[in-house]
């Protein structure tokens, strides 16, 4: 064979390995940039769900207090109906704890 069919076999086989070359790196970096998109998107999203965790945190601890002061309400209450109530010895309730059976 001569040597320009040769010198045109090498230049083919070049140019194929460089299109192969550039091709693979563009794919890598269109998966690259996939994967960063990904990660952007799941970081918004834990930010987001962080965000509501707190929010609902802040609510039930929120309610946790309401539900604590009403109770202490209704002890109050409790100890009230009991100063007023005839049928129950509020200073031997004091001295034993509360355990001891309030009516007489």
């Amino acid at each position: 064979m001569d040597w320009w069919i040769w010198l045109l076999i090498i230049l083919g086989v070049l140019l194929l390995v460089g299109i192969i070359v550039v091709g693979g790196r563009a794919a890598r970096e269109k998966q690259l940039e996939s994967k960063r998109v990904e990660a952007t998107e799941l970081r918004r999203e834990a930010q987001q769900q962080s965000e509501s965790a707190e929010q609902r945190e802040r609510m039930a601890a929120e309610e946790a207090d309401r539900a604590r002061r009403e109770r202490e309400a209704a002890e109050e209450r409790a100890r009230r109906a009991d100063e007023v109530d005839p049928d129950v010895d509020v200073d031997r309730d004091a001295d034993d704890g509360g355990d001891a059976e309030r009516r007489r």
